[in-house]
Formats: C-alpha cells, sequence, structure tokens
C-alpha cells in the first residue's frame, strides 16, 4: 500500500522549495533593477545607453530596460519568447541557455520572471521599425499626434528664436512654424513634454532648469523610435539632479519619462500604421 501520508510531506515540502526559491530569484531582480537605475542616474555614459534602448524598446519599462542592461550590456533590441514569435521570430537553439531576466505579464495576473533575449539571439523575419522622414505625409501625422498631447494652448509665433518653447508663467506653447521637420518635432516633443510636467501649474514644484533632462529624454526618445536625428541631451548636472534619491525615487522618474513616451510614441505609431483592415470575401449565389 502506497504511503500517502509521505507522498504529501513530500509534495508540500516540494512546493515550499519553489516558492521559496522564486521569491528569492524576484528578490534578486528587483536588487539588480535598483542596482541598473541607480547605474542609469548616475552615469551620462549609462544614461544615454538607457535613452537609446527606451527609444529601440519603448513597450518595456525603465526597471526593464535596466535588468537589460545589466544582465547583457551588449543588448540592443530585447523581447521574451513569446514577443520574438508575433514578429516572426525566434531564439537560436544554441541561445536558449544565454538569456537573461525581465518581469513580463502573466495575462493579466501581475508580473513574472521570463526569460528574455536579444534580437542577435534570434532569427527570422525582418522587424521593420517606423520610420518618419523630412517632408513627408508621416512627419506631418507624427506632428499633429504630438500636438494633441499639448495641454496648454498653442501659438505660432515667427519671431521666436528656437522651433519651440514652453512659457510656464502664461502656461502657453509658442511654435516658430518656419524651422525644418526634424527640428520641430524634436523641438516640440521636449516642449509638450515640460507643459505636461507643469501639469497646468498644479506641479509646483516645477522648475524649468530641473525638468528639462526629463523633458529632452521624452524627446530624444520620441525621435529614436521613429528614426528621427536629435543629439542627445545635455547630461552634465546628471548626478546632481537625482542627488539625494532613493532607488524607488528613480525609478519612478524614470518610469514618467518612458510613460509619456509611450502614450505619445503609440499614438504617433497608430497614425502612421493604421491597422489594416482584413477583407470579408463575397459570396456570390451559384448559378
Amino acid at each position: 500500500m502506497a504511503n500517502l501520508e509521505q507522498l504529501i510531506t513530500k509534495k508540500a515540502a516540494a512546493d515550499t522549495q519553489w516558492k521559496e526559491q522564486r521569491q528569492a530569484e524576484r528578490e534578486n531582480a528587483v536588487a539588480m533593477q535598483d542596482a541598473g537605475v541607480t547605474e542609469i542616474t548616475t552615469s551620462p555614459e549609462a544614461y544615454a545607453r538607457y535613452l537609446d534602448m527606451q527609444g529601440d524598446n519603448p513597450t518595456y519599462s525603465a526597471g526593464n530596460i535596466a535588468l537589460a542592461m545589466l544582465q547583457d550590456p551588449e543588448a540592443t533590441t530585447i523581447g521574451t519568447p513569446d514577443r520574438w514569435r508575433t514578429l516572426g521570430r525566434s531564439v537560436m537553439d544554441t541561445e536558449k541557455s544565454k538569456g537573461f531576466k525581465i518581469f513580463a505579464r502573466l495575462h493579466g495576473r501581475g508580473y513574472a520572471l521570463a526569460d528574455a533575449y536579444d534580437i542577435s539571439q534570434t532569427v527570422g523575419r525582418e522587424v521593420r521599425r517606423p520610420v518618419v522622414r523630412e517632408n513627408s505625409k508621416e512627419m506631418e501625422t507624427a506632428l499633429a499626434a504630438v500636438l494633441n498631447y499639448a495641454v496648454v494652448p498653442v501659438v505660432a509665433d515667427r519671431e521666436l528664436p528656437v522651433a519651440a518653447y514652453y512659457d510656464s508663467r502664461n502656461m502657453e506653447l509658442a511654435i516658430n512654424p518656419d524651422f525644418p521637420d526634424a527640428e520641430a518635432f524634436s523641438a516640440i516633443a521636449a516642449e509638450i513634454a515640460h507643459a505636461r510636467i507643469h501639469g497646468k501649474g498644479i506641479n509646483h514644484g516645477y522648475d524649468r532648469s530641473e525638468c528639462d533632462l526629463d523633458a529632452q529624454s521624452v524627446s530624444y526618445i520620441l525621435c529614436r523610435r521613429f528614426g528621427i536625428k536629435r543629439d542627445l541631451p545635455d547630461m552634465t548636472k546628471l548626478p546632481e539632479l537625482y542627488e539625494g534619491y532613493d532607488s524607488q525615487q528613480r525609478r519612478q522618474s524614470l518610469d514618467s519619462i518612458q510613460d509619456m513616451s509611450k502614450q505619445i510614441g503609440g499614438s504617433i505609431e497608430r497614425g502612421i500604421t493604421p491597422q489594416q483592415r482584413t477583407r470579408v470575401p463575397v459570396h456570390r449565389p451559384v448559378r
């Protein structure tokens, strides 16, 4: 007769060990996230790489980008096996044991650690990125989408010495329409980010100089995502901007940049790459 009591005890012990192992892995990943976020917000070189990776992986959180950067310094475009499958790619057999960990959503039931891989570890269909070119219909659509996120009145001002400027005192966004498209897009995105950070004056702690890196970062990520050239933001004051912040506050700051750029970028992408309609076959009567 089988010793069911012993089997049940073994099963309970195995379940406890599995849960403890998963909890330890999660805590280790969170610690790595904290370390990665701290590095990003301390080192201008790491921050520059973060901006490039966030622009190339716009849907992933800042925490996941930090995890990828820490575990795979050569990573560029990342994804879980499921994500690569949706893009028509698969992880090479020789690379399946060489992935890194990120947090992935569990069908609306929270997040769990999952294996992820760089695009260099996959094969399959070419991944096409949306590109917005100068003097194109797509650029006009992109500019219109960005302007839709202005939370203040927008006016044209040909006397303005720059492409765009948010006046926090009058809560107004001025745009000089005579600047080239790429320069206009970059500047408008940054100034709209300033206006949204200010929040129509609700954010009483708003200071342009202290918020400029965040605003320029939103602009850079968007430009990177859509192949629009612009220089990296000035990061010389990066360490002092984050001085006194703990790891959670640093992550929240990066998350707010990612969230704003993700929202605006998603709107742009939907505008320039509309969903294809599925043709419904027409059934003709048989004669």
